[in-house]
């Protein structure tokens, strides 16, 4: 995966010292290439079966071609089927979109909304929790679960 590295600048950090022209700032060197998962399970907290569970409920997101397209697309056809599972690409959206809604269903009414926005759709974990109107800090546990059921449903250990 490509890297977009930007330095972020964080708000100053304490009063200002008795000399210093000006508070001291801090900034840090963020990638915004990353997905929200990936940067979760970097500092840990996701465990690998939560993350392998997201990551793989993002693939047949985007297999089954489930997010929203602009234009017209301009992709080659097949002729050969272009796999080697017999599948046709028509049968391998559907089974991913089976998938997806199968393992959608088994996380539940509560859970799915965060879980949504936080695997398909990359929204960093704050941004999630405001657009659900959540207090602060409260979407990770829920994550977790959702990520565990989905986990149980593509039945990884």
């Amino acid at each position: 995966m490509p890297r977009k590295l930007v330095e972020r600048e964080l708000t100053p950090e304490g009063p200002r010292r008795a000399g210093s022209a000006r508070a001291r700032r801090r900034s840090v060197t963020v990638n915004h290439a990353e997905s929200p998962l990936t940067w979760l399970h970097s500092r840990g907290h996701l465990s690998d079966r939560q993350f392998d569970a997201g990551e793989r409920l993002r693939a047949d997101y985007e297999r089954a071609q489930l997010s929203p397209s602009v234009t017209m697309r301009w992709d080659p056809v097949r002729v050969d089927g272009g796999g080697g599972d017999g599948l046709t690409p028509s049968e391998r959206q559907l089974s991913a979109k089976s998938r997806f809604d199968g393992a959608m269903a088994e996380v539940g009414p509560g859970l799915k909304d965060i879980l949504w926005r936080v695997a398909c759709a990359c929204e960093g974990l704050p941004d999630a929790e405001q657009a659900l109107e959540w207090p602060a800090r409260s979407g990770k546990l829920v994550l977790k679960l959702a990520l565990d059921r989905v986990a149980d449903f593509y039945r990884i250990r």
